[in-house]
């Protein structure tokens, strides 16, 4: 791709094209029956619906894009070395599926050379959509979103997907940031993150995550005028994580990172 121009004609085209996915994966989660659930060899759940949505968009990909490459949680890597790579979970929070909070949705993005320039966080529930493409303000479901400003890390809410998710080396890090914010909030899985795009949270931390867990987020926390790095303060790409740290306000990042960094000193 050639110049900026190009480069928004394509980004349009292409998250128009993932808003289908999601329109997709969407329906399919409304004509689902009670879910048959397995548990993976890591003892996470997977469920049919996991496998048949993921199925699904990597048809609609193929034929569509036949030379991008995808990442997908249930059906791993095809081309992931491509110029451009689709990474898919489609149903982020399978256990809050299984269990029936709503906090559970599919997540959609696209790399160029391993940086994530598009993300989407649908929920199929609450119907809330998240939208990021590089260079572009994020929108929430039907209008713009911003993230809010934050006066200090006292006055924050906290959120992490699950406190189970950090293991005994990550747990300070936790810890610290728990003591130094006023509120935290566990279980948002993917809504946590839309959350914070849009003011409704100060700081998001986790531990654990895949390639899929957090590519749609950079786009969407960043066209919201956020901050999302790994703990190293590192921009997310291909080959980062586990552990991530997002901020609405970017110098609540700076603060948190430091937090951070010096929790995990030995």
């Amino acid at each position: 791709m050639a110049g900026p121009q190009r480069m928004k004609t394509s980004l349009d085209e292409w998250v128009a094209f993932a808003e289908a996915l999601a329109d997709e994966s969407r329906a399919m989660f409304g004509a689902a029956s009670a879910p048959v659930v397995e548990l993976k060899p890591d003892r996470s759940f997977v469920t049919d619906l996991d496998e048949r949505i993921e199925r699904r968009l990597r048809e609609r990909i193929t034929d569509r894009y036949p030379a991008h490459g995808i990442i997908g949680e249930e059906g791993g890597d095809a081309g992931p070395a491509r110029e451009l790579t689709w990474v898919l979970d489609p149903v982020d929070g399978t256990a809050p599926f299984i269990a029936g909070v709503p906090v559970y949705g599919t997540l959609i993005a696209l790399l160029a050379d391993g940086v994530p320039v598009l993300g989407i966080i649908d929920l199929p529930v609450t119907r809330d959509r998240w939208v990021g493409a590089t260079g572009q303000p994020t929108r929430h479901s039907a209008g713009p979103c911003a993230t809010r400003a934050c006066a200090s890390l006292s006055g924050a809410i906290l959120s992490a997907s699950n406190p189970d998710f950090f293991g005994n080396a990550d747990r300070p890090a936790l810890d610290a940031l728990r003591a130094a914010t006023a509120w935290r909030i566990y279980g948002g899985c993917c809504m946590a993150y839309g959350l914070l795009a849009s003011g409704r949270t100060d700081l998001a931390i986790d531990s654990s995550l895949k390639l899929w867990d957090y590519a749609p987020f950079p786009p969407i926390i960043e066209g919201a005028g956020g901050v999302i790095t790994d703990w190293d303060g590192k921009p997310l790409a291909l080959g980062s994580g586990p552990r991530i740290l997002a901020a609405g306000d970017p110098q609540r990042h700076r603060d948190a990172l430091t937090m951070v960094q010096g929790a995990m000193l030995p």
